[in-house]
């Protein structure tokens, strides 16, 4: 009797984990800053300032995580991370399960800023770790917080952990219907599902296409056009498109010293500097033009031979968006990596009738922008961003498009992330 109560109690304290965990995560928005004094976020492979931060199991991988504190002063930040679905609700799974070593790890690495005006502390940290690491493939959400308390949560992150057991190949087109011909993009892409045990595709496979790493605009949901033997297709005229848009915006914030690319002029005060950058225009019935771009990301760099990570300085960057009249029953945002993909009061641009623009101003660490403007239709209820008629479509436009694959086993309490691949516009371009 004592065992059988034990194994009860001990399967009740498993259940009220599990659905605290749930409580709490679908509390957390992935992707945002919690704290004002918390800037420059970046995750991403280490090296590589502009990808998206995945890591394969069992490879000598390690992604980079940094972020500053403007209070300038040290504390105790840790971070954690939480198992997710392919949509992002927390999976129902003890994290002994899925993760190695130790629940929580304090970052220790950091440096006082120097030589800047502003005064921060810079924090980094290399995942991941030898004392903590996941087992398990799938979608993690990396929270960090301060002095081990998980209320105090400073930013969250999306992190993808994929054990490669299918194949994934495709290419970008044209599409062919006329609605879409001029304005879209096709991907058409197959699965090798391999070794995987599938008794039911449409349950068992979930399939995202990520558009220049965002999940604002993510497609979801599609399902395979043609089953043949472990081959599944997807073309489907109508699922597998998307708005083309148009080469990303740019500011090039490296020096505050120099009069950089797209900077109209620069104020200097005593303890701060003000950039003024180039006035914008609608584009959206402007002829498609190729410029190179990031496709939204943004690094961190300097013209001055200093270390951007604790020597780069910031500064307070104006943003104006030209336009005759306000945009009836819509608001404007400026949007990008830097804004965290979100639409809120931190990214929302305010009209001047007195300049006949939108305006906005952002405290960014020198580096090198990439952002767009768009529209948010506010009488309608989670209206979408919008950028038909600040940016435009075109499907010439280059765009990069990463497909995640993710696999749930039968009996299975988690999906798995099992390929993935990046398919670019024009690289790729059939």
């Amino acid at each position: 009797m004592r065992i059988a109560a034990l194994n009860f109690m001990m399967a009740l304290a498993g259940c009220l984990f599990l659905n605290s965990v749930a409580a709490q995560v679908n509390a957390i928005t992935p992707d945002h800053v919690y704290y004002n004094n918390i800037k420059s976020v970046k995750f991403s492979l280490a090296g590589d300032p502009l990808s998206m931060p995945m890591y394969t199991i069992g490879s000598s991988e390690k992604l980079a995580l940094s972020f500053d504190d403007l209070d300038n002063d040290v504390k105790n930040y840790y971070y954690s991370f939480v198992l997710c679905n392919a949509d992002w609700t927390p999976a129902q799974v003890n994290q002994f399960d899925y993760m190695r070593g130790f629940s929580e790890t304090r970052i220790m690495n950091y440096k006082l800023s120097s030589v800047a005006l502003q005064r921060y502390t810079h924090y980094s940290i290399q995942l991941p770790g030898t004392n903590s690491y996941p087992v398990k493939s799938g979608n993690y959400l990396l929270k960090v917080y301060l002095d081990s308390d998980t209320s105090q949560l400073a930013f969250t992150r999306r992190m993808y952990v994929v054990e490669n057991k299918a194949g994934l190949s495709g290419y970008i087109q044209q599409p062919i219907a006329p609605k879409y011909f001029k304005t879209y993009q096709k991907i058409n892409f197959e699965v090798n599902t391999g070794g995987l045990n599938i008794q039911n595709p449409f349950d068992q496979i979930k399939v995202v296409v990520l558009q220049n790493y965002r999940w604002d605009n993510a497609l979801t949901g599609l399902k395979p056009q043609f089953i043949s033997g472990n081959t599944l297709k997807y073309n489907a005229e109508q699922d597998c498109i998307m708005p083309a848009g148009k080469e990303y915006r740019w500011i090039d914030l490296r020096s505050f010293r120099l009069q950089t690319e797209r900077v109209k002029h620069s104020e200097y005060h005593a303890n701060s500097t003000d950039v003024y950058a180039v006035p914008d225009v609608e584009t959206g019935d402007k002829l498609y033009q190729f410029i190179k771009d990031n496709n939204g990301r943004y690094y961190l760099a300097t013209l001055d031979d200093y270390d951007p990570n604790f020597e780069g300085d910031y500064a307070s960057v104006h943003f104006s968006f030209a336009s005759p009249e306000p945009y009836a029953g819509y608001d404007v945002y400026l949007f990008g990596e830097f804004t965290n993909y979100e639409c809120n009061g931190d990214n929302k641009l305010t009209y001047n009738g007195t300049t006949r623009a939108y305006e906005g101003t952002f405290f960014l660490k020198q580096g090198y922008y990439n952002y767009i403007y768009g529209l948010v239709d506010r009488t309608v209820p989670n209206a979408k961003f919008n950028t038909d008629l600040t940016e435009g479509n075109y499907w010439e436009a280059e765009n990069n498009y990463t497909i995640l694959l993710y696999y749930r086993a039968l009996g299975g309490r988690s999906d798995e992330l099992v390929s993935s691949i990046t398919l670019n516009s024009i690289l790729n371009r059939k």
